[in-house]
């Protein structure tokens, strides 16, 4: 390894580093320094990805003409769709030219609400939940100023197949990525681009596998290095509306009182709740009913019931709930150009009340400091 002077770029280590990475000497990809063989090593399945990208030249905002709502721009040209082995198995909408999903009874389009109650399906179910996770987890160590939410991808796109599942995301209606990243104004399906994640940024990474017929998906919002009080307060209060909408979830809910919990809580701290985004069913199905509004007064239709999964995935704006959407027709961005932050689980019912299918694990990144805690 070569050696000069820079910070250490090992997840959580910012020691003073002089050893860089050979591969990345060769690929003429800079700023790749660790403060030892040691950390190298320790950081080496997340470092990797770099390598894959190799050392391309950013473009910046592929549509001059369109209005922004606030500061953040997409850099172009995306890279190219990241390749899933053969062997690993697929959704039914990962190789369609228009990556629809199929209609079938009890799909995204039913109004219906399908209990599972099968043992091996439940146990699937579970399987593939604990397994996203995980790989949001990988996702969440990564998150540093300088680091690409293109590298996040590839990070979340290889954790994916080594766990022999293929990300959601990648196809789904022609996205084009493996995940989403949603930074600051961005409420949601952020595209993943080479912009590298700057010092006091809020970024919000939305993972789904789909691993033995069935679908799994959370996501989480993270703080890159520095971000100021008002930012914090925004992940917080996020969090909680999500903790506080978990809590009533359990058998003769309505579906509809998740959103009266969700924004009573978002008021009274400040915040507004996004309206055109909602959690929704998920099993065999990426996206099936209920749907489930986080806003108050809403007409969500249904009666939580044991065998029923669904995400909660509350989207709070530090300024007004509306949205508009840029012209790659999925990244969603508050309509003043101010702040979003969001956090999902996947549930199931019990008879009791309800099971966090995606909960944190102990060792799992936090993004929320202890002084707001």
């Amino acid at each position: 390894m070569a050696t000069t002077g820079k910070l250490c770029q090992g997840i959580d280590c910012e020691k003073p580093a002089k050893l860089q990475c050979p591969t990345c000497l060769k690929l003429s990809i800079e700023d790749s320094f660790f403060c030892s063989q040691e950390c190298f090593k320790k950081n080496w399945p997340t470092h990797k990805a770099i390598h894959k990208m190799g050392n391309q030249a950013e473009t910046t905002n592929p549509w001059p003409g369109h209005r922004y709502t606030g500061k953040l721009r997409p850099h172009y040209p995306l890279t190219p769709k990241r390749e899933v082995p053969a062997t690993i198995q697929r959704p039914d909408y990962a190789d369609k030219l228009d990556g629809a999903p199929g209609y079938g009874p009890g799909g995204w389009a039913s109004t219906k609400i399908s209990p599972m109650t099968d043992p091996t399906d439940l146990k699937n179910m579970k399987l593939v939940c604990k397994l996203a996770r995980e790989v949001l987890d990988i996702a969440g160590r990564a998150v540093r100023p300088g680091i690409t939410t293109d590298e996040i991808d590839q990070i979340v796109h290889d954790a994916c197949i080594e766990r022999n599942s293929y990300p959601s995301t990648l196809n789904y209606h022609r996205y084009p990525k493996s995940c989403c990243t949603s930074i600051n104004e961005v409420i949601c399906h952020g595209i993943p681009d080479r912009r590298p994640l700057e010092d006091g940024d809020i970024v919000n990474i939305d993972v789904t596998l789909y691993h033995n017929g069935f679908h799994g998906d959370l996501n989480e919002t993270y703080f890159v290095g520095n971000v100021d009080e008002k930012g914090q307060r925004l992940v917080k209060v996020t969090m909680e509306c999500l903790e506080k909408a978990i809590a009533i979830a359990k058998p003769g809910t309505l579906y509809r009182d998740v959103g009266a919990v969700i924004d009573k809580h978002a008021r009274s701290n400040g915040f507004s709740v996004v309206r055109t985004y909602c959690g929704h069913g998920i099993n065999r199905f990426f996206h099936c009913a209920p749907n489930v509004p986080h806003y108050a007064k809403n007409k969500a239709v249904g009666v939580m019931k044991p065998g029923h999964t669904f995400t909660i995935e509350p989207m709070i704006s530090e300024g007004v709930w509306q949205d508009e959407q840029w012209p790659d027709e999925w990244t969603a961005v508050t309509a003043d150009g101010k702040r979003s932050a969001q956090f999902e689980q996947t549930l199931l019912i019990t008879e009791t009340g309800c099971e966090i299918l995606t909960r944190r694990l102990p060792d799992s990144p936090f993004s929320v400091p202890t002084i707001l805690q």
